[in-house]
């Protein structure tokens, strides 16, 4: 198992611009993939962004252009680099870690996107 500990939310208007952080517990070299989830009050957990261990990444269409993921290994971090805010990305941002044994959740932090 991993402990995840995500960072940087908070309130924005639209248009800017917001960096969240998600800082691993052990090396994160060896995690299969590590992703970043929304949920918004009274809907169902969705993938934003993930990349894998080899450093491939995915998208949901609605952040393509706007969100980037990106690895700190030495530093076992992840990161979520939110440009072009809009109210509708306005949700609790989980860091999720998967293994093979393992699918391992962060607390969350709060982005809330003013219009």
């Amino acid at each position: 198992q991993v402990q995840l500990v995500e960072s940087g939310g908070g309130l924005v208007q639209a248009g800017g611009s917001l960096r969240l952080s998600c800082a691993a517990s052990r090396s994160i070299v060896s995690i299969n993939v590590m992703g970043w989830y929304c949920q918004a009050p009274g809907k169902q957990r969705e993938l934003v962004a993930r990349i894998t261990s080899r450093g491939a990444t995915n998208y949901a269409d609605s952040v393509k252009g706007r969100f980037t993921i990106s690895r700190d290994i030495a530093k076992n971090l992840v990161h979520l680099q939110m440009n072009s805010l809009k109210p509708e990305d306005t949700c609790v941002y989980y860091c999720n870690a998967r293994t093979l044994l393992d699918n391992d959740w962060g607390q969350g932090t709060q982005v809330t996107v003013s219009s």
